[in-house]
């Protein structure tokens, strides 16, 4: 990959110098126990300025807060300016849920509660953000963002700025090696923890990141000498690729033609 250090600096240098012609004050982050969110919270630490670091659990699995709350304690130890609140959510979703009309359980009835999670969060960090003068700091990666839309329209995809959105997930895994994050981090598989049980993003696209990797970079290639495990993968991320369209390219906007 590109110089983990060089990258590291030049990202630092980005973030600080948004938060100063934007004028505000810092950045929130929310710190999910992945390896996302411990560099970007890393990363926008280095910076200096103050850094809010939310852990906003809502049925999380004991291992994801366990990581989330290490890395913030690691982050706290090294770096004056960060501070935290751990939250729990469980019990605004649960009234949330309670209150919609009975539905029957289905795979699209759990996305859609999956999808909620994913907001309230969002909502929380504006929350502090707006309290404080912080900036939403997204953690996505450039897969996620760009290449499947693996996110929640208005929910992990509702930030101010993305510091590690044009870095593909290797390249995230390596920078968190450079920062030293913890080792639990830095081996845990990847999972967005909106199920409340302990399925990965693997599980959950059919396809690794760096299978995923490979086939952005050759989404327009002929499948003609692939192997069948490459055209399998080019399926599927031509598949989210489609599907999530809608979230990685702007809001249409119904324009009116002059003189109508």
């Amino acid at each position: 990959m590109k110089s983990p250090e060089k990258v590291t600096e030049y990202i630092t240098n980005w973030l600080s110098q948004y938060a100063k012609t934007s004028g505000m004050k810092g950045f929130v982050v929310g710190v999910s126990g992945g390896i996302d969110s411990a560099v970007t919270s890393t990363l926008c630490a280095r910076t200096g300025l103050p850094v809010l670091c939310l852990e906003m659990e809502i049925h999380q699995a004991e291992n994801q807060v366990n990581r989330a709350q290490k890395h913030i304690a690691w982050l706290e130890e090294h770096y004056p300016n960060v501070t935290h609140h751990s939250l729990s959510l469980t019990s605004i979703f649960e009234s949330f849920q309670n209150t919609m009309p009975p539905t029957e359980a289905s795979e699209q009835n759990f996305l859609s509660l999956a999808n909620t999670r994913a907001r309230l969060r969002m909502t929380t960090l504006y929350y502090f953000a707006a309290l404080h003068r912080y900036l939403v700091a997204g953690t996505g990666n450039k897969v996620e963002d760009f290449g499947v839309g693996f996110y929640t329209k208005y929910g992990d995809g509702g930030v101010d700025l993305s510091p590690i959105a044009d870095l593909m997930k290797s390249e995230v895994f390596a920078l968190g090696k450079h920062l030293d994050v913890i080792e639990e981090i830095q081996t845990a598989a990847p999972t967005d923890g909106l199920w409340g049980d302990d399925r990965t993003d693997e599980d959950q696209i059919g396809a690794s990141y760096d299978q995923l990797e490979w086939a952005m970079r050759n989404s327009d290639a002929s499948e003609t000498n692939l192997t069948e495990e490459q055209k399998r993968t080019l399926q599927i991320y031509r598949k989210f690729n489609t599907q999530n369209k809608h979230k990685m390219e702007p809001i249409p906007v119904c324009e009116i033609p002059e003189g109508l």
